[in-house]
C-alpha cells in the first residue's frame, strides 16, 4: 500500500519521511491540495531504480538488435576481447 503524505509534512515532518524512506526503501507520495504532486525516495532507492531502468533499456536494445539480425556470436566477442588483451 503506498504511503501518501500531505505537502506540509515535507516541512513539518521531514526527518520522519526521510527515516521511512531509508527504512522501507519505498517512495512516499506527496499531495498538494489533495492531488498527487511529488514522489520522495532515498538516494539509494533512486539509484537502484535508475540502474534497473538502464538495464531494461539495454536488454530492450539487445532484443531489438536480435530481431533485426544485428548480433555477434559470443565466440567472436570473446575472440575480440582476447585479441585486445594480448593473450
Amino acid at each position: 500500500m503506498p504511503t501518501i503524505r500531505p505537502s506540509a509534512d515535507l516541512r513539518n515532518k521531514y526527518n520522519e519521511i526521510s527515516e521511512f524512506c531509508h527504512t522501507y526503501t519505498e517512495p512516499v507520495f506527496i499531495t498538494k491540495n489533495g492531488h498527487g504532486d511529488l514522489v520522495v525516495m532515498s538516494t539509494e532507492t533512486y539509484e537502484l531504480l535508475a540502474g534497473k531502468m538502464e538495464l531494461y533499456n539495454l536488454l530492450d536494445e539487445g532484443l531489438m538488435a536480435e530481431k533485426k539480425g544485428k548480433t555477434t556470436s559470443s565466440k567472436a566477442v570473446f575472440d575480440t576481447i582476447r585479441e585486445n588483451m594480448n593473450f
